[in-house]
Order: structure tokens, then sequence, then C-alpha cells
């Protein structure tokens, strides 16, 4: 009876610690991998055997609900050495493998073996030789293979570009040579391709450059030709006199059809200089929302869409003015157009097509939703109109309804918009302009202007006001799965007195799920890239994006589609804490004044909580909110 009993215990005892045992185990496999390379820039001493790698502790770790590893990522600490990738089988769950920047070389370690891989990162290293050319047919669930800046040779394997998920491949800067592989049909969803700076040649295939949507990079290949390079390819042998007249005939209708559209564009800015002669100015880098200038060379642009409507609307009598006090002026639901701009909030006054036609216009520059413009009223008001494309998830009364909505939001820290203007192509979103344009510029632009108005006591306004903002959308859109979603130093704007104005918020329920993954910074988030999940901590994320922005003075590079420029700040940031190094990360703008040094690093420390690579542990927003509160002066 004491035997069994004694049994009963042991296998009590082991199932109840199996799952950390589990985690554990693989610590196991982790060290191996520590093991086997050399490290000449740092050092990895948090991974030790017996202790739990999603602790939290261990760095470059990351975990997937901080049970099992998802994620290595160990840059630029000078890795040198052979990777055994049999022991990272032992590593079920990992998803993405960051090594770049480091000292790593030789040939290309044969990854496929790690076949639920979604993200290959091996930028900025030596690696050399050739790759096989079916090295990827086993690796199916692969989205991101970033084997850029190393010194890879032959032919870019065909596999690569026959994965069906495939979303961004970066080659660029290796001495790949040979003909561009075709993409697979089957591939619906690639972003980003850049082969530029090696030797290739040939005829870029139609598969690629007939492909929409698809940002690409071929230059540096001199021997490479085709769309959208501008060289043309050597005509074939086979070529026939037929083909050749064909190509003749089209150029000259290419040529009949742009002189024509010279004509037309002639006439309408004829037209337009005659009724009135706007006033419009080109803004550079100084005003704009996403790092883009924009020449301004058709002002009218904004008037168009606008003037189109009005036409339709008159043809069909809708001439009455009501619509500038919150009426359709035409155009039923699910139709083209609407006759003029229905306002949602007067608080600043009432205006219509006429007076938004009339003002004189800037262009500000192109985010990531749309263009947007500068618009001076005569009766002094300044507003933003900004012009949103794709977003038609919703039929026109539940768009109607958002808006109107969104014009009786009421908070000190929330751009509230005045007015919108319905188009089924694109829509026209009024909002008032913030004398100081955004946080963005502040920080980045002209610093000799703003930047050394930005004092530690301003920056904490700033942050705490945009915190307020966010607590103020997360409880007015508690159902939304992001009550904000683009929430980045662009889109806070400022007041003279530095008071921060959220804009550009709970667009989600609007755009369709492709374009918001694509338009969204939410979706940038660590959940996103590894898991393709989004939840309401990831505007937490976002926060902490901002508020390390703000106390560090670094223009993030998480805000670049390329990745390229600006500063890694979650990495930065997560290895100056792991290293008790924070008051290096503080902008020595402000750190000079050490009597607030403490809350300096706090504040800090609260966005390293908030950018945690698994949603799970960081806070909700609300608590994240109160502890900003209590940082005081």
């Amino acid at each position: 009876m004491t035997a069994v009993l004694f049994l009963c215990f042991l296998l009590l005892f082991c199932f109840s610690f199996t799952p950390s045992l589990q985690k554990v185990s693989e610590s196991e496999p982790l060290v191996r991998f520590k093991s086997s390379v050399n490290i000449t820039k740092g050092d990895l001493n948090s991974w030790r055997t017996g202790t739990d790698p999603c602790n939290g502790k261990w760095f470059g770790i990351y975990c997937h609900k901080g049970e099992t590893v998802s994620g290595i990522h160990v840059t630029r600490l000078g890795l040198s050495g052979v990777i055994n990738i049999d022991d990272l089988k032992d590593l079920p769950n990992l998803r993405t493998i960051r090594l770049d920047n480091n000292l790593l070389s030789g040939p290309l370690p044969p990854f496929f073996k790690l076949h639920g891989l979604k993200s290959l990162l091996l930028s900025n290293n030596t690696f050399s030789g050739e790759i096989a050319d079916d090295f990827f047919k086993d690796t199916p669930q692969l989205k991101r293979v970033f084997l850029d800046h190393n010194r890879f040779t032959g032919k870019i394997p065909s596999s690569v570009m026959q994965l069906a998920g495939i979303e961004e491949i970066h080659l660029q800067g290796n001495q790949f040579s040979g003909e561009v592989p075709p993409l697979t049909d089957s591939n619906k969803i690639l972003k980003s391709l850049d082969l530029s700076r090696n030797n290739l040649e040939g005829e870029i295939p139609k598969s690629i450059a007939e492909r929409k949507n698809l940002k690409m990079n071929f230059e540096g290949n001199q021997k490479l030709c085709g769309q959208p390079l501008n060289n043309q390819c050597e005509d074939t042998p086979s070529s026939t006199g037929k083909e050749q007249n064909e190509a003749t005939v089209k150029a000259i209708f290419i040529a009949i059809f742009f002189l024509l559209l010279f004509l037309v564009i002639v006439a309408i800015v004829a037209r337009w200089k005659k009724k009135r002669q706007p006033e419009f100015r080109m803004l550079g880098k100084d005003h704009l929302s996403d790092q883009e200038s924009v020449e301004v060379r058709v002002p009218d642009s904004i008037k168009k869409p606008i003037e189109s409507s009005k036409r339709r609307s008159n043809a069909d009598g809708s001439t009455k003015k009501g619509s500038t006090h919150g009426k359709a002026g035409g155009g039923g639901p699910g139709g083209g157009g609407m006759g003029d701009i229905i306002m949602v909030n007067s608080e600043k006054g009432s205006f219509g097509l006429p007076d938004l036609m009339k003002a004189a216009a800037e262009v500000l520059g192109n985010g990531s939703l749309g263009s947007a413009y500068k618009a001076v009223m005569a009766n002094g008001l300044s507003v933003v109109v900004k012009r949103i494309r794709d977003m038609n998830k919703l039929a026109r009364e539940a768009f109607d309804v958002e808006l109107q909505r969104f014009g009786k939001l009421r908070h000190p820290n929330v751009l509230t918009p005045l007015a919108y203007h319905y188009r089924r192509e694109e829509k026209l979103v009024v909002s008032e302009y913030m004398p100081k344009s955004s946080l963005l510029y502040v920080l980045h632009g002209d610093r000799g202007i703003y930047h050394s108005e930005l004092t530690w006591p301003t920056r904490l306004k700033i942050i705490q006001g945009v915190a307020r903002g966010m607590q103020f959308l997360h409880e007015e859109f508690p159902s939304y799965e992001l009550p904000h979603g683009n929430l980045k130093s662009s889109n806070v704007l400022l007041s003279e007195s530095y008071e921060p104005l959220i804009s550009d918020y709970a667009f989600l329920p609007l755009l369709q799920p492709s374009n918001a993954a694509q338009a969204l910074f939410a979706y940038k988030c660590p959940e996103y890239v590894q898991n393709q999940q989004v939840s309401q901590k990831s505007d937490v994320y976002c926060l902490g994006i901002i508020l390390l922005e703000v106390m560090t003075g670094k223009f993030p590079s998480q805000y670049l589609s390329n990745g390229k420029g600006g500063t890694d700040i979650v990495e930065w940031v997560q290895t100056s804490i792991s290293q008790h190094k924070e008051e290096e990360l503080i902008d020595p703008e402000i750190a000079s004044n050490t009597e607030s040094l403490q809350q300096m690093v706090e504040l800090v420390r609260i966005g390293a909580t908030c950018i945690a690579s698994n949603p799970d542990d960081r806070e909700s927003m609300k608590e994240t909110v109160r502890r900003i509160e209590r940082i005081k002066i």
C-alpha cells in the first residue's frame, strides 16, 4: 500500500512540473548554439542551462505567449563561427531567426531544416558561396528572407521565388549573377523585392515587372533590362518586321495620347488661373507627415474630385446649401459622389465647397493612408484636408455613422475632425491645422527651430497628453481591436503651446484588411510580424515607441517600411536596460537636468515595458497611463 501511495505521489509531482521542465529543456539547444559561435562585441551571459528562456531575462529571445521560444534576435554582437542548425531543430516553435550585423561567414547554413521558419534575417554578414536552387523548397511558411549585403555568388535560387506566402525578399548588395527567376503565379502577396547591386543580367520576368503594388529595386545591375528599368532589352534575332511595325504604331499612339493629355492639362490650368490665381508654394521635408517630400505641380488635385462631384450634383438639381450643416447634397447609398462637404463639428464654424475651393492650398506630404493638404479659408481658419483612398470596407450609411461619431468626440488631446466628403474612389477628411505641425517634425525636422524648445517639462507634457488621449480612445472604442491602430509621431500634432492632439485614429473598421496591414503602424508590432495578430496591446506597443522616441530624441527605424535608416529603438533600449545603462538612452538635450534624471529613467522603463515582444508581458493601456501620470517634475 505504501509503495502504491509513493508511486501516485511521484506521478503527481512529475505532471505538476512538466511545463516548467519543458521550458527549461529549450535552454539546452540555445546554450549549445551559443557555444558553437564566437562573441566579440558583447555577451550572452543571460543564456544559462537550467533556466527558463521565456522568463524575460534571456537577451534576444522571444517567446510565444511566454511559454515556448519563437524567435532568436541576436544582432551586433560580432558573432562568428559555424551555426549548427541541428541544435535549433530542438526548438519546435522557432519562427524567426535574426542574426544580422554580425561577422558570420562561409556557406549559408541549412536553415531549410527548420520547416516552420517564417523570417530569416541575415543581413550585413559575410556569408559567401552559391545557394542551391532548391534551398527554400522545404520552408513553405517563409514570409521574409533578408540575405542582403553578404558575398553570395551564383544564381538566385528559384525556390525562393516559388514560395506562395513570401512577402519580402532582400538580396541586394551581393554578387548574384544570371537571370532573375520568375515569380510563382500562386504568390499574390509579395510586397518588397530588392535585387539591387548584384551582377544580374537579361530581361526582368513579366511575372515580376507587371506585378502591381510591388515595391521593387533592380538598380546597379548593368546588364539587366526591361521594366521597370529604363533600359530596353535588345531585340532578339527572331523579331520580325511585323513586330517592329507594331512597336512603331504603338509608339506613335503613345505620343499622340501624351500630346492630347498635355493639351487637356494646359486647358484645365488656364481655366483655373482665369477663375482664380491661388497662392501655392512647395514645402520640403520640414512639414511632412511621414518623411516624404512632395512637389506641388498641379495644386487643384484636391479640388478636382470635389468639383466633379459638384458638377454631378448641380446636374441633378441638388444645389441646396444644407449639406454644409450635415446634410448630404446628392448621391444615395453606394453612389459615386456627394454634392458638398458634410460638417460633423461646427465649433470652428461651418463651411462648404465654395469656401474650400477658394482657399489657398499647400501640399503637406504623403502619409501611409494618403496625401495631405493645408487650406486657408477666407475667414482665416486653417485646415488640413486628407485624401484617403482604399477606405471602402463600409457601405455609405455605415461610413456616415462612423464619421458622425468621430465628430462628437471631445478630449483636449484628441483631434476631432471638422468635416468630410464622400466619394466611392476616395474620401476627404477635414481637420483643424496645428501651428507646430507634428511631433515627428518638431523632434527630427529643423532642430534649429523647435528642438531647443523640447525641454524636459515639455516632453513630459507631450507624453502624458498622448497617453491621456490614448486612454480616452480605448474607453470610447472598447470593442475595437485597435482603438487607434496608427499611433506614431507623425500622427501626434502639436498646438502653439505644445499640447499634443492625436489624429488618424479608429480607422481599422473603415479599411479593407489587406490595406490596413500595409497602412497602419500597429501592424508592425512583434505579434503581427510573428503570428499575424493584433490587439489593443498593439496600441500599447505604439505608445511605447513614441515614449522612447521622445525620451531618446532618435528617429525609430520601425517607422520605415524598408528598415533602412533611423535607430532600432526596440533593440537599443532592450540591450541598454539589460546592461543597466538606462541613463545612456536619454537625449543629451535633457539629460543635463540631473534633478529629474530618476524620473526620466522611470519613464524609459515604462516605455520598455510597452515594447515587450510578447503582448502578454505588456500592461494594459489604463495601467500604462496610470504609471505615466505618476511621473512628476
